[in-house]
């Protein structure tokens, strides 16, 4: 007669041997083609929300701009009689150029594949250039919110309404820029 136990197999915890697990090699370790697959998904979500950003932000810009420069109504009410209105209007420029090229270079990489700089110069100059025209529309928008409140306690025509909707699109400019930075800096 045979031996009833050799027909079933030892019992792994009485085992002397030690029993050695292999990790899962999906996606629940961040690893195989799921995970791959995921990391592209959000690098292509990374890029194309810092495209909108910036779109964002050149159209912000651009709105501060031209309700700035078009400001002019006579007398004391032209923009350009006054330095925190002008700074305002020349940030604005500056934010138009940079978001503007931001936007076109973001936009060949993403449609063409095309790169102007290598990864990391490209994600250096994304978050610095971000960075520092944040603070540039942020000083300027900010800069000109004392004297918009000192027109707005004794008038509140056109020209403090202009006034107002340019700043605010500074500070929409500003908060776009700002999370564009944070998305560059990851």
């Amino acid at each position: 007669m045979s031996n009833p136990e050799a027909a079933f197999p030892e019992d792994p915890a009485k085992s002397s041997s030690p029993v050695t697990e292999v990790p899962p090699t999906d996606g629940a370790a961040g690893l195989g083609v799921s995970g791959i697959v995921r990391r592209w998904r959000r690098d292509d979500l990374v890029r194309r929300g810092s495209l909108a950003l910036r779109g964002l932000a050149l159209i912000f810009c651009l709105l501060s701009f031209l309700i700035m420069a078009t400001n002019r109504h006579g007398g004391w009410e032209n923009f350009d009689k006054y330095e925190e209105f002008r700074y305002l209007l020349a940030i604005a420029i500056l934010a138009i150029m940079y978001t503007g090229f931001q936007a076109l270079r973001h936009f060949f990489q993403i449609a063409a594949g095309i790169h102007m700089f290598q990864h990391p110069t490209s994600s250096l100059v994304d978050f610095s250039g971000d960075q520092v025209m944040a603070y540039f529309l942020m000083s300027a928008a900010s800069a000109a919110v004392p004297k918009t409140n000192f027109f707005r306690e004794d008038v509140d025509n056109l020209f403090t309404d202009s006034l107002a909707a340019s700043i605010s699109m500074a500070f929409l400019a500003f908060f776009c820029l700002a999370f564009s930075a944070l998305i560059s800096g990851t």
